[in-house]
């Protein structure tokens, strides 16, 4: 009978794994307690932003609301913008031709 292999003939793990596998669950234990302390963080810098925006925006208002909201008014405010513009050009097609008609009289 081996060293590796016990009174039934079965085979013993091996004695030095142990440290390494006492490492790996070590080191697993060690990054589970660091995620779980990243998560009470982010928990916590979540609700005080939600504090901090319904400071801004009244207790009612639900933020995605708000978003949807602030999205239609930029896309608004594009089609304003695009309007003025044009509005602009036209303007100025009119002075153009107001000032060839004064040099033509």
């Amino acid at each position: 009978m081996s060293k590796r292999e016990g009174k039934f003939g079965k085979r013993m793990p091996d004695v030095e794994a142990f440290p390494r596998l006492e490492e790996a669950v070590g080191a697993a234990v060690a990054r589970v307690e660091e995620l779980r302390g990243r998560l009470r963080d982010s928990r916590g810098q979540g609700q005080d932003m939600e504090q901090l925006l319904r400071k801004f925006t009244g207790e009612g208002e639900d933020p995605a609301t708000l978003l949807g909201r602030l999205r239609a008014l930029e896309v608004e405010n594009e089609e304003l913008l695009r309007r003025l513009k044009e509005g602009k050009e036209g303007v100025e097609r009119l002075l153009a031709r107001i000032r060839f008609l004064e040099e033509q009289g």
